[in-house]
C-alpha cells in the first residue's frame, strides 16, 4: 500500500503531483473512497462531514475532480456483509481519509475490519488528512485530547495511545498553526522525546508520501523530522522534496 499522509489535504501543486504519481494517472481518471467516520465525535461533526463529502472544506480532498467518488462510512460496516463493501475497497485507486478524532477513528478502523484488510491491498493509494494521517502511525500524538471525547463505560478508552502502526514513524500535524497551540514545536518536540520512533512536524504545506518502505517529504513549508538519537534530527524549509530512509535515518534536503 502508498501512502500519502498530509496535514490538510492536497493543499499545493508539490502535493498534488505526488498525489498524482502515487496514482500513476491523472486524478480525472482515477476512482476514491472517502471516509469522514474520524469527524462525528466534535461538535456539529455532520455537517463537518457534508463539507468533506461535498469538496467545500477547507482542505482540498474530494473537490479534486476524481473519476467516481464514493463515500465508506466505518460505523456501518460491522453490520453489512463484507462482500458489500471489501470488493469495492479493493478496486478503488484511492482511499481518502478525513480528519478529526484518531481515536475515534482507530477505534472503527479496527472494529469494521478495515485495519485488518488495509496491509493486503497494495495498490491502494491511502490518502490521509490530520487524524487520518496520525491514525496509521504507532502512536496518536493527540490521545489525551481524544480521551475527552470519549463516553463513559465506552472501550474506546481501551485504545490508548497506540494507533495502527501501517508505518513505522509518528506524525504531528499542524505545525505552528495559530488554530493547535499545542502543535507548537517546542511542544511536539516534548512529546517527541518519549517516542521510540521517528515524529514528523509538518504544517499545512506538508505531506509525507510513503512507497514500499521509502519515506519522501514533500513540502512548500516547513517541517522537522525528530530521531529517537539525541544527535539525529533533521529538518527542512520552503519549497522541500527529502527522500529519508528510515532504516539508515539519514535525509537528503532541498
Amino acid at each position: 500500500m502508498k501512502f500519502l499522509l498530509t496535514s490538510a489535504g492536497i493543499s499545493n501543486p508539490s502535493i498534488d503531483d505526488a498525489l498524482v504519481g502515487l496514482l500513476g494517472k491523472p486524478i480525472a481518471e482515477s476512482s476514491a473512497l472517502i471516509i469522514p467516520t474520524a469527524i462525528y465525535p466534535f461538535p456539529n461533526g455532520a455537517s463537518g462531514a457534508y463539507r468533506c463529502i461535498s469538496g467545500t472544506a477547507p482542505s482540498p480532498l474530494c473537490g479534486l475532480g476524481w473519476k467516481s467518488l464514493g463515500v465508506l462510512e466505518l460505523t456501518a460496516l460491522p453490520s453489512i456483509e463484507e462482500e458489500s463493501w471489501v470488493p469495492m475497497v479493493r478496486e478503488t485507486d484511492a482511499l481518502l481519509v478525513w480528519g478529526g478524532d484518531v481515536l475515534y477513528l482507530c477505534y472503527w478502523m479496527r472494529q469494521s475490519g478495515l485495519a485488518d484488510l488495509l496491509p493486503s491491498v497494495s495498490e491502494l493509494v491511502y490518502v490521509g488528512v490530520s487524524a487520518g494521517s496520525i491514525v496509521v502511525t504507532p502512536y496518536n500524538c493527540d490521545a489525551e485530547f481524544n480521551l475527552q471525547n470519549v463516553p463513559a463505560g465506552s472501550d474506546r478508552a481501551l485504545e490508548g495511545d497506540r494507533a495502527l502502526g501501517l508505518v513505522d514513524f509518528t506524525l504531528r500535524p499542524h505545525l505552528d498553526h495559530e488554530a493547535f497551540p499545542d502543535a507548537s514545536l517546542a511542544n511536539i518536540e516534548k512529546w517527541a522525546s518519549g517516542i521510540p520512533v521517528p515524529t514528523y512536524a509538518v504544517d499545512d504545506e506538508t505531506a509525507i508520501r510513503v512507497t514500499d518502505g521509502s519515506v519522501e517529504v514533500v513540502s512548500e513549508g516547513h517541517w522537522k523530522l525528530f530521531t529517537p538519537g539525541p544527535d539525529a534530527n533533521h529538518s527542512g524549509t520552503g519549497d522541500t522534496r527529502a527522500r529519508l530512509s528510515e532504516r539508515s535515518q539519514t535525509s537528503a534536503a532541498s
